[in-house]
C-alpha cells in the first residue's frame, strides 16, 4: 500500500472514530453513574455508620456531612446515567471526591505512586472529562437542548462560527 493512501486511510478512520465521541461518553456516564449511584444507595441505607465513620475521621458535623456525601452520591450518579444535567452535576461529584482525597485518602498516602492508586482521582477525571464533553447525544440533556433549541428557533451553528473560543465537533 502507498503511504499516500494510507494516510488517507488512516485520516478517515480517525475521522470516523471523532464522529463516534459520544460513545465513550455514554459508557462513562453508565459506568461511574451506576457506581455512584449504587455506593450512595449503600451509605443512605446505613447513614449511621456512615456518619460514624465521618466522626472517625474528624470531618466536621458527621451526620451533616454523611447525608450530603450519601445523597450527592446517589442522586449524582442517577442524573448521570441519565445524562440530566451533565455539567452541572460534575461539580459537586468533583467536589465529594476532592474532599475523600483530602480528608481520607491523603492521610495513607506518601508518594505519587500510592496516590496514582487510588480511585478517588480517577472518578473526580472521569467527571472533569464529563464536565468538558457534556453528556453526549443519548442523553436528557441533549433531548432538552434539542426541546429548547426549536422552542426559540436558536441556530447554535451561528454562535459556533461566531465564537473564536468554541470549537465545533
Amino acid at each position: 500500500m502507498n503511504p499516500k493512501k494510507l494516510v488517507m486511510f488512516a485520516a478517515e478512520l480517525f475521522d470516523r472514530l471523532s464522529a463516534a465521541w459520544w460513545i465513550p461518553a455514554l459508557l462513562m456516564r453508565l459506568f461511574v453513574g451506576y457506581f455512584f449511584m449504587e455506593t450512595g444507595w449503600a451509605k443512605i441505607h446505613n447513614l449511621d455508620g456512615f456518619t460514624m465513620k465521618f466522626a472517625q475521621w474528624g470531618i466536621p458535623y458527621p451526620a451533616f456531612n454523611a447525608a450530603l456525601s450519601a445523597y450527592t452520591e446517589f442522586l449524582g450518579g442517577a442524573l448521570t446515567i441519565l445524562g440530566l444535567g451533565m455539567r452541572f452535576v460534575s461539580i459537586p461529584m468533583i467536589i465529594n471526591m476532592i474532599v475523600a482525597i483530602l480528608t481520607v485518602k491523603l492521610k495513607d498516602v506518601s508518594g505519587l505512586d500510592d496516590f496514582a492508586e487510588l480511585d478517588e482521582p480517577l472518578y473526580a477525571l472521569s467527571f472533569v472529562w464529563l464536565f468538558f464533553s457534556g453528556a453526549g447525544w443519548l442523553s436528557v440533556d441533549f433531548l432538552l437542548r434539542q426541546f429548547v433549541d426549536r422552542a426559540i428557533g436558536h441556530d447554535r451553528s451561528a454562535i459556533r462560527n461566531a465564537t473564536p473560543f468554541v470549537q465545533a465537533r
